[in-house]
Order: structure tokens, then C-alpha cells, then sequence
């Protein structure tokens, strides 16, 4: 399978702003009357890929979109079930509350199912962000540290 390298690197904030910009889209659309199936699905394929590559999931959109279409994807099982939870959290999203714990929790476990040991629970305890072996941040539950 051919890997196209673009000549530079798509970075964090790239992927939060094509996510963005495909949501504003997907809203002005849907506004002006011009929204369409095939324009929805595209849209929402580009969003769980964009998405999900921010978490270092290496998956294609034309992979995503085989897996929405039920088909067989070579890929690591960790990055295929990320895309399946993902299309899941999608179509409940219009039906949660932003202010509802409830409702975060069960976000998280769609997402995290498969994934985490469980999911949809509030964390206990602390964690950490590194850069390889570095520990580069951590956040405790009540204090957020930089290292």
C-alpha cells in the first residue's frame, strides 16, 4: 500500500482546524438546505479520521470509511476499534447534553470501550503525558503541572 508524504507535517492544530472547518461546513450546509447523505457520511468520516489521527491513529479516511461500510480493514485492532467507537459516539452525539456527567460518561465509554480497562468511570487517580521517556506533564485530580 502506497503512503503519500506530503512535503510537511500535519501537526496537532492543522487537524483541530480541518476538523473545525469540515464541522462548519457540515453547519453551514445543513443551514443553507444544501445538506446531503453522501456530504453527512464524508463529513463524518473525515471528522473520526482527523480526529483520531490527533491520538497518533494512523488509519486513512479510506479506511475509515471500509470500516463504516463493514468491510475488512488491515490495521492494527487497536486503531480499528477507535474507528468503531468513534462512528458509534457519533451518532449519540446529538442526543447528549454537553452539561451532563452522565452523558460524559457515557461518551467515554463508547469511546474507550475495547480500549480501556473501564470505561465511562471517572479517573481515580493521577496521570501523565510524555515525550518518549520524558514525563512532560501530569495532572492530578485536583492540580494540573508542567514538567
Amino acid at each position: 500500500m502506497s503512503r503519500y508524504q506530503p512535503p510537511f507535517t500535519i501537526t496537532p492544530i492543522m487537524l483541530n482546524k480541518m476538523v473545525e472547518i469540515g464541522e462548519l461546513l457540515g453547519h453551514w450546509a445543513a443551514q443553507s438546505g444544501r445538506t446531503s447523505p453522501l456530504l453527512r457520511k464524508e463529513n463524518r468520516i473525515r471528522t473520526i479520521q482527523a480526529s483520531l489521527a490527533i491520538e497518533h491513529n494512523s488509519l486513512t479516511t479510506e479506511q475509515v470509511t471500509a470500516i463504516m461500510d463493514g468491510k475488512r480493514v488491515l490495521a492494527p485492532a487497536k486503531e480499528i476499534q477507535e474507528v468503531r467507537n468513534a462512528i458509534q459516539a457519533y451518532e449519540k452525539m446529538t442526543s447528549w447534553k454537553a452539561w451532563s456527567l452522565k452523558d460524559l460518561q457515557n461518551a467515554h465509554r463508547i469511546l474507550m470501550t475495547g480500549l480501556v480497562d473501564v470505561p465511562g468511570a471517572l479517573r481515580t487517580g493521577d496521570v501523565g503525558i510524555y515525550r518518549g521517556k520524558k514525563l512532560i506533564h501530569w495532572h492530578r485530580l485536583l492540580h494540573s503541572y508542567r514538567a
